[in-house]
């Protein structure tokens, strides 16, 4: 049963009675949202028309109105189940010979039904299980990025496999997978995933934002959930109050345009030098806040004798003087101290970027912004401090303190197995390789199957070249997806699967706000031959005999329902009138809106202590020293990193690459009438500083490629004057296509960015630590970009006995995996583990969890009787140490 509302052909539904629609013949209007804005669809005749923004959505963008309505028809869907030519041939032969793992991406496609396509998947899974464990079996789906509601692909495949005996998986991620290990260790909470000031102490506090690679105009027109873009008038309210706007950045953002920042140039990945020269400063001159410091950090002896060179802490390095950061940085000393004198004198907020730390040594820009701010003592004043969240999920909006929509648990993962989001490759070439993660030393799993639902992990991994090489020692990989993107291109099976417009589900607005529940209302029916995420999953499960552990007896709007009547919403709008309406508000407290980050804590320190292990700021870390790791300090320092302009060779350039402005990550590039508002003939614009254009013979709208020993992009030139020399700017998330020479000839980035990890602490990527020689491309293969084109696909009716696939092997599978679990174990992997963070509790220490849960249980939206009993259970199954 489906609700329609407000349908402009006279259709509708009672508010009591939701009513049957035949999607193949409807029309009206129906509502909607999506990571780009909640809408009304307009439907003729069971075709989506048109997508009209409400007035819930503040700044409505053409990746809601032209996008979600392009990529939805476009010529990319996938029409059917699909598996690789070569892979099929290989089971008609009982897996004997070679699958040609290396025709990935470029072998053709046989369209076969569902029941052929789920009994090859289900017979993949059971055979990798029974040959080499359920570790052999790996998770690429870590994010859930692809669908903004409770239906997320990777939640949904880690209730099927868990319900089989678990998988190996990822953890950690690419956005900030080094702020969220080292901040709890540094400064009590993850951060990166915390809620900001509220934004009216900002507009009547701040004098002075200092922006850090910090983009939040640009950044804030997606979301996880789905986006009402509020925090907009926050940002011109804070400007029109007079507080003044500064950018460290390599390259001008439309914020600095529209809050007339004042543009530093910095060298990219040497933000450390300027933040300990600033912080060297404060010291030299006595402007240093000592009581704050002494009341509320630890650590500040150590730090001090490394600023001033001195001591067990000296390493051959000078003094962190102006003049020595100044070589490093690229800034002048007198700006450096300008700069720090103004944020002695001045209240001032600090902004770090998750970029920043997406870098060799990524930890510790965001450790020495730390230490700064606590020389500074304005941290948990209003309006003050630092933040590491601005440009992401409406950062500053007042928080209602309620609770969304949740959806279904995954389960308990008995397999231990994990492999950091960003180490995908390392882990293919070395099964077995021992790594530290953490503090703690793991071992890779040997993966031979590979499930990746909802996340195209082969536009995300660094090195693409290096990846698609490792994967061939992976027997089957399987790729649930509704596009031809990447991933679905290295596939050996593909299942295609609805866009979150045919099937029916539920989301909120505003990552902290949480002041919105939205309805997700199917608008057509599904395209070609795709079916919902869920039902893909209950097929499978049905198949291997765990449909009702899967589906526990209940339908998608069954669990609509159910999320919603757990939501804060439903206190003052009934489940009924919100899916009418398509929408139902969450209240917001005015005390929200005089909300400070730390205040708490700085009031009193002792009742509000953080959760490090001293209770207070880091400034050192004796946890970290322990940990003995070559390439992790215990405090922040400037290493230099692998590649950066310190090291380059003299025609090469640093290469960094931030998230688009007409996209989410890779999605909407397949939506044409939004990609011709910036692609350079047909390819992604590279911005390049008119010296550096000039000095090559490049011109605006020229074809360039850009190379190093990993790989070469052709892309096109955009000459502008918002770059400073020797760095080139080009968005990541592009869809690959391979020319006639191995280049990518759309320019995904990942082809020469480096999988050199940030540090055995974290793992993480270091996807803008790059360098990469650059000239005019003359030898371009004709015909532009083949991105957007679909593969060769030929059908085929063919069939196997059911006792081919022998599904009956998941009986003994199922028998263990079933469990019962207590009840702070079940809330804290049906509502903990959703989005960002480890999905097992060994993996951080008790403290840690401390740190991380204030941000997680908020996101969850849990009442203080649930996080008692999710803290009783990490207690008892948090890593020791």
């Amino acid at each position: 049963m489906q609700a329609a509302s407000g349908a402009a052909s006279g259709a509708s539904a009672a508010a009591s009675a939701p009513v049957a629609i035949d999607y193949k013949t409807f029309t009206g209007t129906l509502f909607h949202a999506d990571h780009y804005g909640p809408f009304m669809a307009t439907i003729t005749n069971g075709k989506l028309e048109k997508v009209t923004p409400t007035a819930h959505d503040k700044m409505p963008t053409p990746m809601l109105t032209d996008g979600v309505l392009a990529r939805t028809y476009d010529k990319t869907r996938i029409a059917g189940p699909m598996v690789r030519k070569s892979y099929l041939e290989w089971v008609q032969k009982g897996n004997k010979g070679s699958n040609k793992p290396e025709l990935r991406g470029q072998d053709e496609w046989v369209q076969v039904s569902w029941d052929t396509a789920l009994g090859l998947t289900g017979k993949a899974i059971l055979d990798t299980i029974e040959k080499h464990g359920n570790e052999g079996c790996f998770s690429s789906s870590y994010g859930g990025w692809s669908h903004g509601g409770i239906f997320r692909p990777n939640v949904l495949q880690g209730r099927f496999f868990n319900l089989l005996g678990g998988s190996s998986m990822t953890t950690g991620d690419w956005s900030a997978g080094a702020g969220q290990i080292i901040m709890p260790m540094v400064i009590g909470d993850m951060e990166v995933y915390s809620a900001q000031t509220s934004w009216e102490q900002m507009r009547d506090n701040t004098e002075v934002f200092l922006l850090v690679v910090c983009d939040p105009d640009k950044n804030n027109r997606i979301e996880y959930t789905a986006c009402d873009h509020e925090m907009y008038s926050g940002w011109d309210a804070i400007k029109q109050a007079g507080c003044k706007f500064i950018s460290i950045n390599p390259q001008v953002t439309t914020t600095d345009e529209k809050m007339g920042a004042e543009w530093v140039k910095i060298i990219p990945n040497t933000d450390t030098a300027l933040f300990l020269a600033m912080s060297y400063h404060l010291l030299e001159q006595g402007k240093h806040k000592q009581d704050f410091i002494d009341q509320y950090t630890v650590g500040f002896d150590r730090f001090k004798t490394y600023l001033l060179g001195k001591g067990k802490d000296k390493d051959g390095t000078p003094p962190k003087t102006p003049e020595w950061a100044s070589k490093i940085t690229g800034i002048p000393a007198d700006k450096i101290r300008e700069l720090a004198d103004l944020m002695a004198s001045k209240r001032t907020q600090i902004g770090g970027s998750w970029s920043i730390q997406r870098a060799h040594h990524g930890e510790m820009p965001y450790w020495a912004i730390v230490n700064f701010a606590c020389m500074l003592g304005n941290i948990g004043l209003p309006g003050q401090g630092v933040g590491f969240s601005w440009h992401y999920g409406g950062g500053g909006m007042p928080q209602s303190g309620g609770t969304a929509p949740t959806g279904l648990s995954q389960g308990r993962n008995p397999v231990k197995k994990i492999c950091p989001a960003s180490r995908i490759t390392e882990m293919l070439e070395g099964p077995g390789k021992p790594f530290v993660y953490n503090g703690t030393t793991y071992t890779y799993p040997k993966v031979k199957l590979i499930y990746n639902a909802g996340n195209n992990f082969m536009s995300h991994q660094q090195d693409t070249n290096a990846l698609i090489r490792a994967m061939q020692s992976v027997d089957t990989v399987i790729v649930q997806d509704c596009w031809w993107n990447a991933s679905s291109r290295w596939a050996d099976i593909v299942l295609p699967a609805t866009t979150t417009v045919e099937r029916d589900d539920i989301t909120s607005a505003g990552t902290y706000s949480i002041d919105k529940v939205f309805a997700m209302k199917q608008l057509i029916a599904p395209v070609g031959d795709a079916l919902d995420d869920f039902e893909i999953f209950r097929r499978l499960s049905a198949l291997c005999g765990i449909e009702f552990a899967f589906t526990e007896g209940l339908k998608p709007m069954d669990y609509i329902r159910q999320a919603y009547e757990k939501s804060s919403a439903v206190k003052d709008t009934p489940f009924a009138k919100f899916w009418e309406e398509g929408h139902a508000p969450i209240k917001v407290p005015e005390e929200a809106r005089k909300w400070v980050r730390h205040a708490e804590f700085r009031a009193d320190p002792a009742k509000h202590p953080l959760h490090t292990p001293s209770g207070k700021i880091e400034m050192y870390s004796a946890t970290i020293d322990k940990m003995r790791l070559d390439d992790m300090p215990p405090m922040p320092k400037f290493l230099p990193p692998a590649e950066y302009l310190g090291n380059a060779k003299p025609d090469e350039v640093h290469v960094v690459s931030p998230h688009p402005y007409y996209r989410l990550h890779s999605q909407i590039a397949n939506a044409e009438p939004v990609r011709k508002l910036y692609e350079i003939q047909t390819r992604e614009p590279l911005t390049i500083s008119r010296a550096d254009a000039e000095k090559r013979g490049i011109q605006d709208g020229d074809l360039v490629e850009l190379y190093n020993e990993r790989g070469a992009l052709v892309v096109g030139a955009k000459v502008s004057d918002k770059i400073m020399p020797g760095v080139v700017s080009i968005y990541e998330g592009a869809w690959p296509q391979l020319d006639s020479k191995g280049r990518c000839n759309n320019g995904l980035v990942n082809f020469i960015t480096s999988n050199r990890r940030a540090s055995k602490l974290t793992q993480a990527t270091t996807a803008n630590t790059c360098l990469a020689s650059l000239r005019k491309c003359t030898d371009a293969d004709p015909g532009g970009s083949k991105a957007f084109e679909p593969p060769a696909i030929t059908k085929s009716d063919i069939a196997f006995d059911a006792k081919f696939y022998a599904l009956d092997r998941a009986a003994a599978l199922r028998a263990k995996a079933t469990a019962s679990m207590g009840k702070g174990e079940k809330i804290f992997y049906q509502r903990c583990t959703v989005c960002h963070g480890p999905r097992d509790p060994a993996q951080y220490t008790l403290k840690q969890w401390q740190g991380i849960t204030p941000s997680m249980f908020q996101r969850a939206g849990l009442n203080d009787g649930e996080k008692q009993l999710v803290m009783e259970f990490l207690q008892k199954n948090a890593k020791q140490g």
